[in-house]
């Protein structure tokens, strides 16, 4: 193998396989070096094996879902938005195919498309791509010359270091360290003079442990609005971006799992484990609490239904029963002896039940990081750094997470395009 280059990229995920496709493309000589035995690995896992490739909307929706951060994204979103990703996959030979979410997947439902896609682009413009290549250092080389040197360990070989005019970082966060990420390109980030913003998981399944919340174990809603409760130092609801989510939410032997709840989770990860945090959920998302009382009221002229009954006309049985034992009821109780007391326990718990939150699963469970290489110190317009000339990010080493949906896909593919227009 050679070693000079012009581009090295270190990272063959989703952000450093695409901009090796792209950088080759404007003819340049590009090395991918990905430690893992095979590239893109958190590709083969993303989405139950099937990868969420983007989302339905435009540009401006993508970089919303990030929060405040994600405006930095619509300059990147410009060069590659969702639609040029999936004329990309399909003139690669990847169909697809968008779900009632809005979620866009390969037709075929398989992730390993996608992968190979993205591998094939690269290799096609002449990029090269090796695997099993430990990175153990980036750094620029001496004031009098120009670049980088990356030092390398190929499997059964011994460290060589290679050169390169401009190197981009893609090594990912620390979020599904079976995928081999381990925040190696962190350190090195800051070597090289930049911040990385403190780190959490996000995206990763909620803990309680509260026993009747893993009594619920097993039972999916396929439609509630869930909000994160955290009480700041002074005793109130501490403000929180990126509180809220609506959609499927799954309760687990340990707690709270499901779109919902994952995307909430970043806020459980910032907090002080000494604050009293809860997840607020609202399992009648369409039913206003005015409409939730007149429901009871009416129910209870029927003298011959038991509550539970009622209840589980709209929600699953387990959770009626729940929510009547929490009350200190139990199912055998009949509508007409439904009192003014457990009517409005009822509508408040129909509306925002409490769940207590404990922690989170953390990174080996996490889809992705919060927090990385500081915003503020990357150029967007061509993803390098603001302060050193010739070091480029993409991906999900940079401050930059979003909620599930092929949106954190989508910042990937963008911001690894642009590193490749102009590293």
């Amino acid at each position: 193998m050679q070693t000079r280059w012009e581009v090295i990229i270190v990272g063959g995920g989703a952000a450093g396989l695409w901009a090796a496709g792209t950088a080759a493309a404007r003819g340049k000589r590009v090395l991918v070096l990905e430690k893992n035995n095979k590239a893109g690995v958190k590709i083969l896992m993303s989405g139950g094996t099937r990868c969420n490739i983007t989302h339905n909307c435009d540009s401006r929706k993508i970089a919303e879902a990030f929060g405040k951060n994600g405006r930095v994204l619509l300059s990147v979103l410009s060069r590659l938005s969702p639609q040029d990703v999936v004329r990309q996959m399909e003139l690669e030979g990847v169909a697809t195919k968008i779900e009632e979410t809005g979620k866009i997947f390969p037709a075929s439902d398989r992730a390993i498309d996608v992968r190979d896609a993205v591998v094939r682009r690269l290799a096609r413009e002449g990029a090269s791509l090796v695997t099993g290549a430990a990175v153990q250092f980036v750094r620029p080389l001496p004031v009098e010359n120009t670049g980088f040197e990356v030092a390398v360990q190929i499997q059964g070989q011994p460290q060589t270091i290679l050169t390169c005019d401009s190197v981009v970082i893609t090594t990912g966060g620390l979020s599904y360290s079976g995928c081999g990420t381990n925040g190696d390109g962190y350190p090195w980030a800051r070597e090289m003079g930049h911040t990385i913003t403190a780190l959490r998981p996000a995206l990763t399944p909620l803990v309680s442990s509260e026993a009747w919340v893993h009594e619920l174990s097993g039972i999916t809603l396929d439609d509630a609005e869930v909000s994160a409760r955290i009480m700041g130092d002074d005793g109130k609801q501490a403000k929180i971006e990126r509180s809220s989510s609506r959609g499927g939410l799954l309760w687990t032997h340990f707690g709270c799992s499901g779109p919902t709840a994952m995307n909430v989770s970043r806020c459980f990860s910032d907090r002080d484990p000494k604050s009293p945090a809860s997840l607020s959920v609202d399992l009648l998302p369409d039913v206003s609490r005015e409409a939730c009382e007149q429901w009871l009221l009416d129910a209870a002229k029927d003298s011959n239904r038991t509550i539970a009954n009622v209840l589980s006309q709209r929600i699953p049985k387990r959770i009626a029963s729940t929510l009547l034992a929490v009350l200190g009821s139990n199912n055998d109780i009949h509508t007409s002896e439904l009192s003014k007391k457990l009517r409005n326990g009822l509508v408040e718990r129909l509306k925002a039940l409490n769940v207590p939150i404990h922690g989170t699963r953390g990174y080996p469970k996490a889809e992705v990081t919060a927090g990385g290489v500081s915003l503020n110190e990357v150029n967007f317009q061509d993803m390098q750094s603001r302060k050193m000339p010739g070091l480029f990010f993409a991906g999900e080493i940079l401050d930059l997470d979003g909620p599930i949906g092929g949106f954190n896909f989508q910042a990937a593919w963008s911001t690894g395009h642009t590193a490749g227009l102009y590293a």
